[in-house]
Order: structure tokens, then sequence, then C-alpha cells
């Protein structure tokens, strides 16, 4: 897990109330501010728990953030920006269940009632009943912040999903772009445009691939659905150049798609057999359970009448998905 270590430079003196259960002190910090070290040294101040729980959350560090969002809600569950940092965690983790939406959305009404302007809460709020399947209501909560600031971006964001998830791409791709204009580098409009032009094999995908990889050039899906794009719309040296790239990440996913992809265009779009069976080789060194790479690892030694190997690469990649059928078909084809 990665650790984050944030810190602010500012010349000006910061004072900073540090809330626990016995008493409330006032601290002098100057200079460089590291956030960490602070906690470490005030455990219970809610204020720099919520400080670096809200960093966190907007660096997408949900996991992590929880430690602080829990501890703050836990020490002054009164306070309204603890309750929303909490709300606002539980709602955006990966893992979240039902429980965990429902306890958000709760979260969220009491932030809004005691603040009914607040947009990151009627926003959240909107989320907790997409994710409960209740449109009607999604959209409520979402033009009720919109009434309040007609350029909030995060409304226009999940008014965008929404309408994808109801079928209406048209709507969608225009909540999406007018949350381009309101915020020209919040790259996840440009990805998810991307994603949908994607979809209807439209080459703009490639466009809003790449100005998404150029706001956020570490963020390796980016690059990834940037480099299929490509290769799917028939720019193919551009597309291995990105798939090498990937192929020298750290993550074992990426390193086995960049290899993959990298066999798969030798295989398929240059017809270079052995160039194809050495990438498809590599790719499961790095993830031996990857069925397409022994499925299409089993193509090329049938290309090359190598029927063993080919019966045993098909089998393969049926021990690891008894259901891919395309192995099955190959495999009693050649018996």
């Amino acid at each position: 897990m990665r650790f984050f270590v944030f810190k602010i430079y500012l010349v000006t003196v910061f004072i900073f109330t540090m809330s626990s259960c016995e008493e409330t002190v006032d601290v002098v910090v100057e200079g460089p501010r590291d956030l960490d070290s602070l906690i470490i040294q005030f455990p219970d101040s809610v204020e720099l728990l919520i400080e670096r729980g809200n960093k966190l959350l907007d660096s997408y560090e949900y996991d992590i953030a929880m430690n602080d969002a829990a501890k703050a809600f836990r020490i002054d569950s009164n306070n309204i920006n603890s309750r929303l940092l909490y709300a606002e965690v539980l709602n955006n983790r990966e893992a979240r269940s039902v429980e965990d939406v429902a306890i958000a959305q709760s979260n969220y009404k009491k932030v809004v009632k005691a603040q009914p302007k607040n947009l990151r809460a009627l926003v959240g709020l909107a989320a907790t009943f997409n994710y409960q399947q209740d449109f009607e209501k999604t959209f409520q909560y979402i033009n009720e912040a919109l009434r309040i600031d007609p350029k909030y971006r995060n409304a226009y964001v999940l008014k965008g999903t929404t309408y994808r998830q109801i079928g209406n791409m048209e709507l969608a791709k225009s909540s999406y772009q007018t949350a381009i204009q309101q915020d020209p580098e919040f790259f996840e409009a440009y990805f998810f445009l991307g994603q949908m032009y994607q979809a209807e094999n439209d080459p703009l995908c490639v466009e809003y691939f790449t100005t998404a990889l150029e706001l956020k050039p570490n963020i390796q899906e980016i690059r990834y659905q940037l480099a299929f794009a490509k290769q799917s719309h028939g720019q193919i040296e551009e597309a291995v150049n990105l798939y090498r790239e990937m192929a020298s990440d750290t993550s074992d996913f990426y390193v086995n798609r960049g290899l993959f992809h990298q066999g798969y265009i030798k295989q398929f779009e240059l017809e270079d057999i052995d160039s194809a069976i050495y990438y498809y080789k590599s790719a499961l060194k790095t993830e031996p359970r990857h069925v397409e790479s022994w499925h299409n690892l089993g193509l090329c030694y049938k290309d090359q009448n190598m029927k063993t190997q080919a019966l045993q690469s098909f089998a393969k990649a049926l021990q690891y998905n008894p259901d891919f059928e395309l192995s099955r078909k190959e495999a009693e084809s050649m018996r």
C-alpha cells in the first residue's frame, strides 16, 4: 500500500485548534506543514484528520482516507466536516457495500439538513440514490445542486454517469462536455467520453483518451485505453509504443497486458508468429493465469503445425477458465 506525505509550504503562521476528548489546545505551526508529523504529535485533532482525509479523498486513496474519516467522525460526530468526509469516503470506496451506502446516505441527509446549500453533500446524496438505482431522486438532488451553482462540475459528471446508466448516451456526452467546460483539466470527463466513443467504434475516442493521458500521465489505465483505441483505429506503431511503456510498469496487470497486446499485434497485424510466441510467453511469466495469452499461444503453435504444444496451451486456458469456449472448440477441432 502506498503511503502519501502531504506538505504545504507557506510563509505565514497557522493556528490550529487541536480537539481531544479531554481538552482543546491551540498550537502554532510555522513554515513547512507536514500533516503526517502533525497528526502523530496531535492524534486527536479533528481538524488535521479532516484535512488529511480530504487530501486523500481528492487523490482517490479512499481506503487510506477511511482511517482519518472514521477517526475524526468518532471523535466528533457533531462536526459537519467530519460527517461529510465520513460519508464521502464510505460512498466512494470500490468495495462499498449496500450498508455503507445507506450509512453515507443518512449522513449526507444530516449535512444537507444543517447546510441546505452544501453542494458536496447534495451531489453525494444524489450518488447514493444512483447506487440504489433510484434515478428520479438522483436527478432531483443533482438539479437542486445546479440551481444553487449552475457551474458545479461534479453535478454534471454524476448527471452524465446517470444518463449512461439509463442508456441516454447523447445526454451523457453533453453532460460530460459541460463538466469539461467548467473544468478543462478534469481528466475523468475526457476518460468517460473516450470510453463512450470507443464503445461506438468512433475514432474520436483517441482524442479524448489522449487528452486524459496528458492530464494524468501516471495513470496506467488511461494509457491502456489509449493504446487499445489506437490499435483499434489503425494507429499500430503508436499503440505498440504505449504497450511498451506499459510493459515496463511495476504492476503485473499492466505488464501482462502490455506484453499480450504486443503479441496480438505481431500475430494478427504483422503475421510474425515467432515474435508473437515470445510476447505471449513473456506475458505468461508475469501472469500465468491469463487465459487469452494461453489461447493465442495455442493458435500460434497450431499455425506452426505444433499440435502437441497447441493442445497443451488450449488445455491451460481451459484449466484457468473451463468456460472459455474458443479454446475448447480449437482443441476439439484438432483432435
